[in-house]
């Protein structure tokens, strides 16, 4: 159990520790914003620790890891947010009835700060592995090797992103694919010859509609930006669609995979060109269930109330770790709720006990 006094002492220190990161804007497309934060990430996480990390630059973005001893557990989260520089001024930090806003403090800084806190409180850090990120939110490009190799083998990882509604863990991820396909066909004038073009809009509205119903049961395949043709009288010798794919199991992921390299043109003149493809495996009930029912357990034991879980469309880095084979609990940094949206926000007085239950999977995962 966790006492009052000692609940209301911990979530004091954590919203001084929320200020700083959320003052320090990290827009993951402006690397040297991602690099001062990584700076204070570091700064605060050698405050806690005892140790400075390793700083991890790859094609300009900046990662961080801390490693103590021989790994056995993956704590993983990022630094960088959605909010452009500047937006503290439209969204400023604020703490008012108990509940913290500003820019990232829900995705995912508050996760951060609970992570030290729990850390900062074990007896021993053997065995423990903290990578914070600086490119999620533009799809972990130079950074999922780096998450694929750090979770090989390990007995366990948690994710500490936010929870799902109600503080819900997050137990499945849908895997994710990205796609552009492009149309490649003729120019001609649309009054005086049009038959001697090859329209690539008429071409891309049949891979839309052929794209569109690749979807199944929990797959969806949504093609989403669109461009195309010059001038009101040219037929349109190129034109583009992205394709977003969300799926829930592997073979599912694959299937997609397969019919949208396999489509075929469908006008005269006109040529198919495929760019893209998985992004991140999904994050399967399978890999997280056994983590799920300890959580349950340590949860009860610690006074927190019955834990729920969620399965999301949105995917993670829990789903590189899940998808090396290394069993994955997502969800388990801040309760509250927006997401990248104007509302972001996070409950402070759940913090403390999220923290505990981390220290607490993280003792029990070392003693296996």
């Amino acid at each position: 159990m966790i006492d009052n006094a000692a609940r209301a002492a911990t979530a004091a220190g954590m919203v001084e520790d929320l200020e700083e990161l959320v003052l320090c804007e990290s827009f993951s497309s402006d690397l040297e914003a991602v690099g001062r934060s990584a700076k204070v990430v570091a700064a605060m996480g050698a405050r806690h620790l005892g140790v400075v990390p390793e700083f991890l630059v790859i094609e300009g973005v900046t990662h961080l890891r801390w490693s103590f001893g021989t790994p056995k557990v993956l704590l993983l989260g990022h630094h960088d947010t959605v909010w452009p520089i500047g937006t503290l001024a439209t969204h400023p930090w604020s703490v008012v009835d108990g509940v913290a806003r500003g820019p990232g403090v829900f995705d995912m800084k508050a996760g951060l700060v609970q992570t030290f806190h729990a850390l900062a409180g074990l007896d021993s850090l053997d065995g423990v592995t903290l990578l914070v990120t600086g490119d999620e939110e533009v799809g972990s490009i130079t950074s999922a090797r780096l998450i694929q190799d750090t979770a090989r083998g390990l007995a366990a990882a948690f994710v500490m992103e936010a929870s799902a509604d109600g503080g819900a863990l997050k137990t499945s991820r849908k895997g994710t694919s990205l796609y552009t396909v492009n149309v490649h066909g003729k120019a001609a004038h649309a009054g005086l010859e049009p038959e001697k073009g090859a329209n690539a809009g008429i071409e891309l509205a049949h891979q839309i509609l052929a794209i569109a119903g690749l979807g199944a049961g929990a797959t969806t395949v949504t093609p989403t930006v669109l461009s195309g043709g010059t001038t009101l009288n040219t037929v349109p010798a190129a034109a583009t669609v992205g394709v977003d794919v969300r799926a829930a199991e592997t073979a599912e992921q694959e299937r997609v995979d397969a019919a949208m390299r396999a489509l075929q043109p469908m006008v005269a003149g006109t040529r198919l060109e495929i760019v893209g493809g998985p992004n991140r495996p999904p994050l399967e009930a399978a890999m997280s269930a056994d983590l799920f029912a300890l959580a349950q357990e340590l949860a009860a034991g610690l006074g927190l109330g019955p834990l729920t879980s969620a399965s999301v469309g949105g995917a993670s880095d829990g789903n590189f770790t899940a998808g090396v084979g290394c069993p994955t609990l997502d969800g388990l940094g801040a309760v509250g709720g927006g997401a990248h949206a104007d509302h972001e926000h996070v409950i402070v007085s759940e913090m403390p006990g999220r923290t505990a239950l981390l220290r607490a999977l993280i003792e029990a995962v070392r003693t296996r």
